[in-house]
């Protein structure tokens, strides 16, 4: 009997707290939520008119409101105008005089261990066969080239024969006008790019992958703008996008438009449009940049015959301009030679001189192109 009635208080006990939980339960479902008071915004239409609110997340229509001004006789609010693109800034380049004075600053101090170096050979009291070879060793790493370097060294002892070397100031002179000989300075170098017979000047700037050649152009914008010259610059180096914005950052510094095709195209289209722009829109210089090629590839250097083609039926071609590595050494004497069979090289750019690279090359191309 005990065990029966401790049983049903068991259970009694179980169904009261079954009970107790399902009502606390319901009554939580049924709590209401709070609510924040929704932000309002007020419009006025006169000095003393009622201030109409509209709630913050929905307007007039029940579409979604926009933080916008209220056009005052209106009865709806104006989203605000998009902020303009920002205008590039347009730099005055400085004069071509500043430009060749902080150049010849910075060439001498590269240039320095060469010079330096064979006017201390130049200069010894007593200048014997293992000193001449010791000049011509020094040419040799400057990458003069072994027939420039021989011819050097051979004139350089006819005058020491002769003339003897009385002090340093002497050996330099004597080293300098040997030099200027090489390089003939009587040979005009100035750059064809004004415009003549209602045509503007076209400059072809070519050269292997990675020479700085989008560089190159961009510079000699800033050059003839500082000249008050009227430039357009024609981005055929299609393959390369980075190469076309890079072309384009530049002509933008200047204020110098840029001719771009699609990326991928026909580099030869590009050139084409570049100088037919330049033609219409009276121009004195357009640049042609062009992708970098390697000379060993025939291919691209028969395509870059076709872009020369393709633009001489709109202008002629007044220069074209070989972008030479400094680094590269004795390599740019093969890559003049076979660009100059594709497309007539008239003049040498060379790049990278601030480093260690000595910058030879320049007299073995000079007398490579002029050899029979």
């Amino acid at each position: 009997m005990g065990d029966y009635i401790y049983l049903v208080i068991v259970l009694a006990v179980a169904l009261v707290s079954l009970v107790v939980g399902l009502v606390t339960t319901r009554l939580r479902r049924h709590r209401p939520t709070p609510t924040r008071p929704t932000p309002t915004r007020q419009t006025t239409t006169g000095p003393e008119a009622p201030s109409p609110t509209v709630p913050a997340d929905q307007d007039r229509d029940g579409s979604a409101a926009v933080d916008a001004p209220y056009r005052p006789g209106a009865d709806t609010f104006e989203a605000l105008p998009e902020p303009a693109a920002p205008v590039p800034t347009i730099e005055r380049p400085e004069s071509a005089q500043g430009r060749l004075i902080r150049l010849r600053a910075r060439l001498a101090r590269s240039q320095s261990s060469l010079g330096q170096g064979l006017l201390a050979l130049l200069s010894r009291d007593r200048i014997d066969e293992d000193t001449w070879d010791e000049i011509e060793d020094t040419l040799l790493v400057a990458d003069v080239g072994v027939a420039p370097a021989q011819e050097l060294v051979e004139r350089l002892r006819t005058r020491v024969r002769v003339e003897g070397v009385a002090s340093g100031e002497a050996a330099r002179a004597m080293l300098r006008g040997e030099l200027l000989a090489l390089v003939d300075p009587s040979m005009d170098r100035a750059l064809r790019v004004s415009r003549r017979d209602g045509l503007p000047g076209v400059v072809m700037v070519v050269g292997v992958n990675g020479t700085g050649k989008t560089t190159t152009v961009g510079k000699l914008a800033r050059v003839l703008v500082a000249e008050d010259r009227d430039v357009l610059l024609g981005a055929a180096d299609t393959f390369r996008a980075a190469a076309v914005d890079q072309l384009q950052t530049w002509g933008e510094r200047v204020g110098v438009p840029t001719v771009r095709g699609p990326e991928g195209g026909d580099p030869a289209s590009v050139a084409f449009d570049a100088v037919r722009a330049g033609v219409e829109q009276e121009v004195d210089t357009v640049l042609i940049d062009t992708a970098g090629r390697l000379h060993t590839k025939t291919g691209l250097m028969d395509e870059l015959g076709k872009i020369k083609r393709v633009i001489e039926k709109q202008a002629p071609v007044t220069e074209v301009l070989l972008v030479l590595d400094a680094t590269t050494g004795q390599n740019g004497m093969t890559q003049a030679r076979v660009f100059a069979e594709v497309v007539d090289i008239s003049g040498i750019v060379l790049t990278k001189l601030d480093g260690t690279a000595k910058g030879g090359i320049v007299i073995a191309v000079q007398l490579g192109q002029h050899d029979p």
